[in-house]
């Protein structure tokens, strides 16, 4: 599939000029326009780019009784010059074929879900904002369309990109409460991928955690409740001595933002290990001062600082964000990389 090969109909009244772009609420602007494709009998077909608005589905919709349902999260910049870049969607797109792949799911062919991507963007580009800590919030997503009641695989698939304008999804240092009750994902599960229902089922502890005055929650393992996992957004990233340390496995989500920093840490000569994290080893870090730096990673956080940890109804304060050499460095970095400030020597951004 060439470029040419996508209809496009653009929208006859943009919305655009309604936007408060000083005034972002993450994930509630939307874009003019949306990508989508369907799956039929093997074969992807039927690509367009249409204007933003509702679709029409049978109540009988696999996705909604069998969960069927994966998505991504990717960001796109404007540089100062206009150009428009997106931020390492290839590795998105891996990973979104591996969700499809243990859901059962058609993969997404790359021309598709890039060169799509990019053709939404070229038309949509007025969209990406270019105030400094804002950015394009990219959705891809795909669900089950089979209307049919049932428990298989659905015999089709409907794919979209849909876009919007954002600010920091956190505006300022997060609260995490370990938790040692309820469980996001279990050894064989599907806790790498990124699917619907591994949101749905961190609601109800995640709400708990806010009635408690915490952000979010501190995952930890199905068996024990021994071992970190991620917070209920992000990816988990620590400085423990002179080791930058994230928690690594299969009910992890193998998160894109997670890979890069942990990549510069490398090209930057610090010593890194992806590994298992205890609780007491990181109480333990935090009393005793080796721990330096905790801090969330991922596409809507970005970087964002955990300032305290309760677990076991007592609080441990993490040491001042401004003390905080590596992350600030890594947030520097990135986003004179993703404005095009600085030259791209690790070819991560993808010119529109």
């Amino acid at each position: 599939m060439t470029r040419t090969d996508i209809r496009v109909e653009q929208t006859q009244h943009s919305r655009l000029a309604d936007v408060d772009f000083d005034n972002l609420v993450f994930g509630k602007v939307l874009s003019d326009h949306m990508l989508v494709a369907d799956y039929h009998d093997g074969v992807w077909g039927d690509v367009s780019i249409v204007p933003y608005g509702n679709i029409s589905i049978s109540p009988s919709m696999s996705a909604l009784h069998y969960g069927q349902s994966i998505f991504e999260g990717i960001k796109a910049y404007k540089f100062e010059d206009g150009t428009v870049s997106i931020f390492r969607p290839d590795k998105n797109w891996e990973r979104f074929n591996k969700s499809a792949t243990r859901l059962q799911m058609p993969e997404v062919p790359q021309e598709i879900f890039i060169d799509g991507l990019k053709q939404l963007l070229s038309i949509d580009q007025n969209w990406v904002p270019n105030k400094n800590g804002s950015s394009l919030y990219i959705r891809p997503f795909m669900f089950a369309t089979e209307a049919a009641l049932g428990v298989h695989p659905s015999i089709s698939y409907k794919f979209i990109i849909i876009t919007g304008p954002v600010g920091a999804y956190y505006s300022k240092p997060i609260s995490l409460k370990v938790e040692t009750e309820y469980t996001r994902a279990a050894d064989g599960g599907v806790g790498f991928s990124k699917n619907a229902g591994n949101y749905a089922l961190a609601l109800y502890p995640t709400e708990l955690a806010h009635k408690q005055g915490y952000d979010q929650v501190m995952w930890t393992d199905a068996r024990e409740h021994k071992y970190i996992e991620e917070a209920g957004t992000a990816n988990l990233i620590f400085r423990i001595g002179d080791t930058i340390i994230t928690p690594h496995g299969d009910t992890i989500l193998h998160g894109v933002t997670r890979r890069t920093i942990i990549e510069l840490a490398d090209a930057w000569g610090l010593k890194t290990e992806q590994r298992k994290v205890s609780v007491d080893e990181l109480i333990q870090g935090i009393e005793s001062g080796q721990v330096s730096e905790a801090f969330a990673a991922g596409t809507a956080a970005t970087i964002t600082h955990i300032s305290r940890i309760g677990f076991n109804g007592r609080d441990y304060e993490l040491p001042a964000v401004e003390t905080r050499e590596f992350s600030l460095k890594v947030l520097d970095y990135l986003n004179d990389l993703r404005y095009g400030r600085i030259e791209d020597s690790f070819g991560w951004n993808f010119v529109v």
